[in-house]
């Protein structure tokens, strides 16, 4: 979609959302989520969701520039953080924050939010 020269691209667009929003040298990725059983379970695979996505964008976790993590219990913070923590390349940390939020579904612990550097 170009309005006025800036252009902006949409990756795998659905009625309510894109996955992937690029503009300007920066993939902005939708929240993801895992229904796995264990906070860190689902860590994992959100991780794997995001490098998928961020591939996909045309970057990957180095260039990560910010990341959100809503929890739906504070209790699972360690659990998240240890996963995040082997995932993460040293010295590659992003701007994160985390909070406790009530998730679109009870069963879900964990939802990420990652914004990136992008070709």
């Amino acid at each position: 979609m170009e309005i006025s020269n800036v252009t902006i691209t949409r990756i795998e667009t659905g009625q309510r959302m894109s996955k992937i929003v690029k503009h300007n040298g920066v993939a902005y990725l939708c929240g993801q989520v895992s229904d796995a059983e264990t906070a860190a379970d689902q860590t994992r695979d959100i991780l794997a969701k995001v490098e998928d996505l961020l591939a996909q964008a045309g970057s990957d976790k180095t260039r990560i520039l910010q990341c959100v993590i809503w929890l739906s219990d504070m209790a699972d913070f360690a659990e998240m953080n240890q996963v995040w923590d082997e995932w993460m390349p040293q010295g590659r940390a992003p701007a994160r924050a985390c909070g406790e939020a009530k998730l679109a579904r009870d069963v879900l612990k964990v939802e990420i939010i990652v914004t990136a550097a992008c070709d």
